[in-house]
């Protein structure tokens, strides 16, 4: 290209408008600038679209020196540098407005929005660009109509899922990171990670990735579980036999579940008798967790826990009634009762304070001790709850924490077969001084008050002997109190005590 072409290219520039254009690319660049400053921490990457379009400027003016002999070349650089600047000038304006200043005051406009406006910035230099350049309005629109109407009928699946999309981000029936259930299929459950232009899409339980178009959703019944509260009801359903009394059912249940893994106490868990079936009363078990995509561990750890309860408290689950026995199995064996005793008896002659009672008194106290069984994770006794009864380990392990206000748990010490705790609570009924948890499932031999009492009131200067025993163990936990840091309460009169609770 000669020095003429040049010339030619930038007359348009030299004739007056490179005053225009120079003001345009001043205003635009503070634009930006201001944007970029003023925008929250996050979000000036939005800068990107107004800086593209500043920097795609010159490019009219390069297609133009390409092509020299064209007639209109000249002054169609000059609109399209202006039509760049102008766009990139309303994108910062409308970044300042929406970005920098709306949201400062209220929350975040969704990302699907300020695309839309964008757009409709590019589209308004566009127009007024055009009609600069005179063309005719009614020709602009007669021709956009059409092309509208095309286009419209080719993409309006896609253009339904973009217009689906706008109405999700304003109504807001869903957020990232909310699980929800998109139809019926109670499989179709996910959580929100992406919505976008087209589709949505979620992670399922199965941590498969689907993807939904926006439209299928806008007509669809939506589920949302973690709105507008954080946590979700889940529902289990419990049969046990009508010889059982409902209220001890419900309250057995509620002691159950109190703590298991998920389940909140407020709301607080609940329990209503359901429905009369053949194989017994059926109960409906509501608890609320916030940890949704575990419920299935919830629900199941929750089952785990009425099971236990249930055994200790001799609640069998019923079963169906007709049973067709095609052939005859060996019948396991079965321990006598003399056999069980016998085994308690052993597991109580290991404990050092009843070493002062005769042989038919530790037959006696075995004779009317319980077995209970507790599973891994579940609480035996919590500190300060109120109880009257020693247990003995005799199989399993469980943990020994302590707890003061505001200070995390400590544990004291982990206790396997052969040991026992809640002595304190059996012999002068104060309230449990530390929480036991079992380990692994553990089966205990619970000693109740009544059993103890009758044995001293047979025998009353026992109360020497074992108030003696009692405070050698109460040295004992200031020890292991004083190790990590805690204080023991200071004990009182022993003997007194003991005879005030078994009101000798």
């Amino acid at each position: 290209m000669n020095d003429s072409g040049i010339s030619s290219i930038l007359a348009p520039l030299s004739a007056g408008g490179d005053a225009d254009v120079g003001r345009e690319l001043v205003v635009a660049l503070v634009a930006l600038a201001v944007f970029v400053f003023s925008a929250p921490r996050g979000r000036r990457w939005l800068s990107w679209g107004p800086a593209a379009l500043l920097l795609l400027s010159p490019v009219p003016l390069a297609v133009a020196w390409l092509f020299p002999n064209e007639v209109d070349g000249p002054r169609s650089a000059l609109l399209g540098v202006r039509f760049f600047l102008l766009a990139s000038l309303l994108q910062s304006v409308l970044l300042v407005v929406a970005v920098s200043v709306w949201e400062r005051l209220s929350r975040p406009i969704p990302r699907i929005f300020l695309d839309v406006l964008r757009l409709l910035t590019i589209a308004a230099a566009l127009i007024a660009i055009l009609f600069e350049a005179g063309v005719r309005a009614e020709n602009l629109f007669t021709g956009s109509a059409v092309i509208t109407a095309v286009l419209g009928f080719a993409l309006k699946d896609t253009l339904g899922n973009v217009f689906a999309g706008l109405a999700i981000h304003a109504e807001r029936p869903f957020e990232l990171g909310d699980w929800i259930q998109y139809d019926i299929n109670p499989a179709h459950i996910g959580r929100v990670v992406e919505i976008n232009w087209r589709a949505t899409k979620v992670i399922t339980l199965d941590e498969a990735h689907v993807i939904i178009p926006n439209g299928q959703l806008a007509q669809a019944s939506i589920r949302n579980f973690t709105k507008p509260e954080p946590w979700s009801r889940r529902s289990l359903f419990v049969v046990a036999p009508y010889d059982v009394s409902p209220q001890r059912v419900q309250q057995t249940i509620l002691e159950a579940i109190r703590g298991s893994f998920g389940v909140l106490e407020h709301p607080a868990p609940s329990v209503v008798t359901n429905d009369f079936k053949e194989r017994g009363i059926e109960y409906w078990v509501r608890l609320f967790t916030n940890d949704f995509d575990k419920r299935d561990r919830v629900d199941g750890m929750a089952r785990d826990r009425i099971w236990y309860a249930f055994s200790r408290q001799g609640i069998e689950i019923p079963v169906a009634t007709q049973q067709i026995r095609l052939t005859q199995l060996p019948t396991p064996a079965v321990e006598s009762p003399a056999a069980a005793i016998d085994r308690r008896i052993e597991s109580l002659r290991r404990i050092g304070m009843l070493e002062v009672l005769a042989p038919e008194q530790i037959g006696r106290l075995a004779e009317e001790s319980i077995e209970r069984v507790y599973a891994a994770g579940e609480p035996v006794i919590r500190q300060g709850d109120p109880g009257t009864s020693l247990f003995v380990i005799m199989s399993g392990r469980v943990e020994v924490t302590v707890q003061q206000a505001g200070v995390a748990p400590v544990r004291l010490a982990t206790l396997e077969q052969g040991g026992y705790f809640g002595e304190m609570s059996l012999m002068t009924g104060e309230p449990r001084s530390a929480t036991v948890t079992a380990l692994v499932e553990a089966r205990l031999l619970e000693v109740g008050k009544e059993a103890f009492g009758r044995i001293l009131a047979a025998q009353p200067d026992l109360v020497e002997q074992l108030g003696a025993a009692l405070q050698v163990r109460v040295s004992e936990r200031a020890q292991a109190m004083a190790v990590v840091g805690r204080i023991a309460p200071e004990p009182h009169d022993m003997f007194r005590r003991i005879r005030e609770f078994f009101s000798m």
